[in-house]
């Protein structure tokens, strides 16, 4: 069996912090594939967990874990010096490959390091983040991602511009694309549903826009689109959005004061876990017009809730998306309110598009995600031998 270090620090940080983001949420999805009994014994990984930064918790792969300094001051080393990174060393003794899953990449000559990298969102659009040296922090991550002797990505938009923004050769870069996990497919019983329903004072009809209130989420042009409708269909199916505030969204937060004394426009905030799905299924339709996105999963989620989606017409939503979604150029309010209009007005598109949501949401599994992953790990290992036997 192949032995990875396995990188753990996104997720280690948002269990403590209450909460996981997407590099979290991929962690933990791709090693539960690796600990489930219908996992492929052949291609099972031993994982040693590491993290930078913080402790690694017992139950975690179910084996000691390995923590590393703050990350940001073992690549400054690494990138100054030429050096591996600090302490490295203790894990490469136990592993015969790295897998940094979460952009925290070592510098490490002993054994191979595979880096998943999302998007190169940082280096492309550095002004939708928060600037604080972004500078200093996106020539560090583009050094980085170029100690990977091979990289993972999740959509070829995405290794277009990794190879671009980073100077990796994409022959280094394979496109392994996410998962929807099982419980987006879950029937919601009625009792649920009214209950939910409720507790949110939801209308019959509403748009779902899904995603922290931040610049690259597009989400005041989301409301300025909406805000475009017949009064009465406004009222009728009033706009929710689900998302904590975020970097410079002064500009939403604005928008969403002056509609929502009309209960035109609904912020919920922060909805838990549990009460997402129920609220995803009662919508008309899901809003999801990003500037950019590496993959955009919160779309084929809401395929496999059975829920119409309108999003861009840019970057790797089409992609993602295929016939499945109403696409629109994500800068034009006029075309977004369009589609939201005919979602309202067409029945028959909406049932048409639940169908090939469902059908594309089950072509991305998570179990396909991280035997792709295992099939990495394979290929950058025979490609040490033969450079072994060649020198």
């Amino acid at each position: 069996m192949t032995r990875v270090g396995f990188g753990v620090s996104a997720l280690c940080k948002g269990l403590a912090g209450g909460g996981l983001d997407g590099i979290g949420n991929y962690t933990r999805e791709i090693l539960g594939q690796f600990q489930a009994p219908g996992f492929p014994a052949p291609s099972r990984p031993v994982l040693v967990p590491f993290a930078f930064g913080c402790p690694v918790p017992g139950d975690i792969a179910g084996s000691t874990g390995v923590s590393l300094g703050r990350y940001s001051v073992s690549a400054a080393w690494s990138a100054l010096t030429g050096s591996d990174c600090p302490g490295i060393g203790r894990l490469a003794r136990q592993v015969d490959l790295i897998h940094a899953t979460d952009h925290y990449v070592p510098k490490c000559a002993a054994v191979p390091v595979v880096a998943t990298l999302m998007d190169a969102i940082p280096l492309s659009h550095p002004h939708w983040l928060r600037s604080e040296f972004r500078s200093v922090k996106n020539a560090l991550w583009s050094r980085a991602a170029r100690w990977a002797d091979a990289v993972i990505t999740i959509s070829e938009y995405s290794k277009t511009e990794l190879a671009r923004w980073t100077g990796v050769d994409p022959s280094r870069i394979t496109v392994v694309p996410l998962g929807v996990g099982d419980a987006w497919y879950r029937d919601v019983a009625r009792p649920e549903l009214d209950r939910v329903r409720a507790k949110y004072g939801l209308s019959e009809s509403f748009f779902i826009s899904v995603g922290t209130l931040q610049p690259r989420k597009n989400v005041a042009r989301t409301i300025e689109a909406h805000r475009a409708l017949p009064a009465d269909e406004r009222r009728r199916c009033p706009l929710v959005i689900i998302g904590r505030a975020g970097w410079r969204c002064e500009d939403v937060l604005r928008l969403i004061d002056q509609e929502s004394g009309a209960g035109t426009v609904r912020w919920l905030q922060h909805v838990p876990d549990e009460d997402l799905l129920p609220v995803l299924k009662q919508a008309t339709g899901m809003l999801f017009p990003s500037l950019a996105e590496g993959f955009g999963l919160p779309v084929v989620e809401a395929f496999a809730a059975r829920v119409p989606v309108i999003t861009s017409n840019t970057t790797s939503l089409p992609e993602v998306a295929g016939d499945a979604a109403m696409l629109v150029d994500p800068l034009d309010v006029d075309a977004l309110a369009q589609a939201m209009m005919s979602l309202l007005a067409d029945s028959a598109l909406a049932e048409s598009l639940r169908q090939r949501g469902l059908a594309r949401a089950r072509q991305f599994t998570w179990q396909r995600c991280a035997q792709a992953t295992t099939g990495v790990y394979t290929a950058v290992l025979a490609a040490q031998s033969g450079e072994r036997r060649r020198t």
